[in-house]
C-alpha cells in the first residue's frame, strides 16, 4: 500500500510565549515493511534551533526551540509511505511453544539468554503508565490456561478486550489510571493498548506500546473528511525465538498494511507526539488534524527515509 501522510498539530495560547523548548516524535520510522519518502517537517514560527536524533527505542525525535515572541505554535508533517505485509509466524512454529516457556525465557539468567530476549526484558518491567497488578493478571489468565500455546493465548486476549470493553472517547483522559479503565470497561485505543500490555506484563511476558496511524474509510457513499483520521495505538508482544507480533485490541485484529508506525516504547510516555516546556502562554487550545490518504500510482523503487 502507498499513502500520503499529513499530520498537523496546532497550539493557540491565551498569552504570549517568550521561549519554548520542544520534542516531536511525529516522523514515521523506516522498517523492513515500511518505507518513507519525501518526509518534511515545517514549524511555525520558525525555530532558532532544530536538530534530529534517534532515541533509546530507535524512534526519530526532532528537538526545536523558539526564542521569539509567539501566540501560537504549528507543526506540519508530510510523508509518502509504502507499506508491505508484516512478517507472520507460522502455526507450526507456535504449536510447541507454551506461554509459560516464554515467561521462563524472560526470567532466565543472562548467561543462557539470547540477545533479543535480553533486549525484550525492558518491556516486561513496569513503566510510567503501566504497573503489573494482580487484577490485570486475573483478567489475562482466562486466556492463558496451563500449557496453552502462546499464539492462541495472545490472540484470545486481543479478542476479549475488543469484545468486553467499549470504545468511548468521553470516558478517559491521558491521565486516567489503568485501574479505572479496567473497572469501567471503557476507553480509547491508548487505554486498550495499555490494558493489553499490563495484562501481558502481569503474567511475566514482554510487550511494548506502538504509536502510529491506521487508514480509515468513510461510510459507503460518503466522502472522506479532511483531517478526520487520528493517531492510533496498538501493541507488540515479544515471541522468544521469533520476534515481535503486533496486535490491535481496539479493533480485535492483527495490524496489516493499513497501519503506519511512528514509533514504539514502554508506554505512551515514550512516544508522546509533541511535548515541551515554555515561558508564558497562559491557557492553550490544542487542535490535531491527521490524514492518511491512499495513493494509487506505481510504487517508487529504492525509497529512503529523509527529512
Amino acid at each position: 500500500m502507498r499513502y500520503h501522510l499529513r499530520h498537523t498539530t496546532r497550539y493557540e495560547y491565551s498569552g504570549s510565549v517568550t521561549l519554548s523548548h520542544n520534542e516531536a516524535r511525529i516522523l514515521p520510522r523506516s522498517l523492513p515493511w515500511q518505507l518513507c519518502d519525501n518526509t518534511s517537517m515545517v514549524i511555525s514560527p520558525q525555530p532558532e534551533r532544530m536538530r534530529e536524533r534517534t532515541d533509546f527505542f530507535g524512534n526519530r525525535v526532532v528537538y526545536f526551540s523558539i526564542e521569539s515572541l509567539h501566540e501560537s505554535l504549528q507543526v506540519d508533517v508530510n510523508s509518502d509511505i509504502q507499506t508491505f505485509p508484516r512478517p507472520r509466524p507460522s502455526q507450526d512454529f507456535f504449536s510447541s511453544i507454551a506461554w509459560e516457556d516464554a515467561v521462563r525465557e524472560m526470567r532466565q539468567d543472562t548467561v543462557n539468554s539470547n540477545r533479543d530476549s535480553l533486549d525484550a526484558r525492558l518491556y516486561a518491567l513496569d513503566s510510567p503508565f503501566i504497573h503489573a497488578h494482580r487484577s490485570l493478571a486475573d483478567l489475562a489468565i482466562i486466556s492463558f490456561g496451563a500449557g496453552r500455546n502462546l499464539l492462541d493465548s495472545v490472540l484470545e486476549l486481543n479478542q476479549r478486550i475488543y469484545a468486553e470493553f467499549t470504545y468511548d472517547p468521553e470516558s478517559t483522559t491521558i491521565a486516567t489510571p489503568l485501574r479505572d479503565v479496567l473497572a469501567n470497561r471503557r476507553g480509547v485505543c491508548q487505554d486498550f493498548a495499555h490494558l493489553a500490555i499490563g495484562c501481558l506484563r502481569s503474567l511475566g511476558l514482554a510487550a511494548r506500546y506502538v504509536s502510529g496511524y491506521m487508514e480509515t474509510k468513510p461510510p459507503e457513499g460518503q466522502q472522506k473528511l479532511v483531517g478526520a483520521d487520528a493517531t492510533h495505538a496498538w501493541v507488540a508482544v515479544f515471541i522468544p525465538g521469533w520476534g515481535w507480533l503486533e496486535i490491535d485490541p481496539t479493533n480485535g485484529c492483527l495490524p496489516d498494511e493499513r497501519y503506519v508506525i511512528l514509533g514504539w516504547g514502554r508506554d505512551f510516555a515514550d512516544v508522546t507526539p509533541l511535548k515541551g516546556v515554555m515561558t508564558g502562554g497562559g491557557e492553550h487550545t490544542l487542535t490535531v488534524a491527521v490524514d492518511v490518504i491512499p495513493l494509487h500510482d506505481e510504487p517508487v523503487a529504492g525509497l529512503m527515509a529523509n527529512i
